[in-house]
């Protein structure tokens, strides 16, 4: 008896042993900060990797402070120096053009996607498959995962109110990289890029007078509102917008089959939770802006979704003639958005028709 209880102790320290040798800690460097609605849905993440893994991957998100070095990041992790990072894919539009169709397909790719219909292409047509292939094509060692959807991005905020994209023109305006900052250059916007840290002392200082981030509750933690009042919710130069995570390829290898599975279901709910709990939050956000913060909401101008859409068509048409692999992804998205978005467009009429007359309610009170 006194043996066998001997070999059970023993048996229960070699488990212990074994369990606590498979237990993985990746470090994962966040481009936005502690208050950043990518560090809290990075953290949702983080918690159920671990739940679902059994704690035998750990993911420690670090977001971005005023010492941390994010310039570089993708090449860190391609390199193995850092394991892991969540930034947007968009931002590495100059590796790859394609890159945008996944991060950021401006104006809905002119295809008519929203934020719903991508997560479906990218589920059930194909995309997942391209995007791992796309970093194949950028030379990068990295496996991605597509976590947070933030879109619809806001058109943003502008010192005078626009009626139109005349008095656009007038403004210099911080844009994001690649084609949707390309298209408003196309249209003679004076359009700049710098980092999201960045924006606010621009248009203090009076660098630029007009300016997009993200959305209501994003915009408002990074203080839009305290020099700026004149918001337009309504734009389409990010209407689609995907934060992802970035892990070095060796690194993943490194983790056993059934948790890289785990990993990846936990990634498919993330983007779930994230329409879902931003829905929330930016409506909160919103209401807030425009109840205390003396922020007054415009409707966007007409002419602005006609001339941004024409302006986009044309650098799909560019990038479409001159990149096989971008050829190759815009061909997989316009077949399914041949038979997926006519019916989700047509479908949602409906609820936007209901959501606009409650809120039109809600205004006259």
């Amino acid at each position: 008896m006194k043996k066998l209880l001997l070999k059970l102790i023993a048996s229960a320290l070699l488990l212990a042993s074994s369990s606590a040798s498979a237990e993985m800690k990746i470090s994962v460097q966040l481009v936005t900060g502690p208050k950043s609605p990518e560090f809290l849905m990075a953290q949702k993440f983080a918690s159920d990797v671990k739940l679902v893994t059994g704690g035998e991957v750990i993911f420690k998100i670090i977001p971005k402070l005023k010492t941390t070095q994010i310039k570089g990041l993708l090449e860190r992790i391609n390199k193995g120096e850092i394991g892991a990072g969540i930034a947007y894919t968009h931002y590495w539009s100059s590796y790859h053009p394609a890159a945008m169709l996944f991060g950021s397909p401006t104006a809905g790719a002119g295809l008519g996607y929203d934020n719903i219909s991508w997560i479906s292409w990218f589920l059930y047509g194909g995309g997942r498959e391209l995007y791992d292939e796309l970093w194949a094509e950028m030379g990068m060692n990295i496996k991605g995962l597509i976590l947070q959807p933030l879109g619809p991005e806001a058109l943003g905020w502008f010192k005078e109110p626009i009626k139109n994209m005349d008095d656009f023109r007038d403004y210099t305006y911080r844009a994001p990289p690649g084609i949707p900052g390309q298209a408003y250059l196309d249209l003679g916007v004076d359009a700049v890029t710098m980092g999201g840290s960045e924006i606010v002392p621009a248009l203090k200082n009076g660098t630029i007078d007009a300016a997009e981030w993200c959305c209501p509750m994003p915009d408002r933690v990074f203080g839009f509102q305290k020099v700026l009042k004149n918001y337009y919710l309504q734009g389409i130069h990010q209407n689609v917008s995907n934060v992802d995570l970035y892990i070095n390829g060796d690194l993943w290898k490194k983790i056993s089959p059934a948790n890289r599975r785990a990993i990846s279901i936990a990634a498919d709910a993330s983007l779930i939770h994230t329409i879902a709990w931003l829905m929330h939050e930016n409506g909160k956000a919103l209401k807030d802006l425009i109840d205390n913060e003396g922020v007054i909401l415009h409707e966007t101008p007409k002419d602005y979704f006609m001339e941004y859409s024409a302006a986009t068509k044309k650098l799909y048409e560019k990038f479409n003639a001159s990149n096989p692999f971008f050829k190759k992804v815009f061909g997989s998205m316009e077949r399914f958005a041949k038979v997926t978005v006519p019916f989700w467009a047509q479908a949602q009429r409906s609820n936007a028709e209901i959501g606009s007359a409650f809120a039109r309610q809600q205004n006259k009170k």
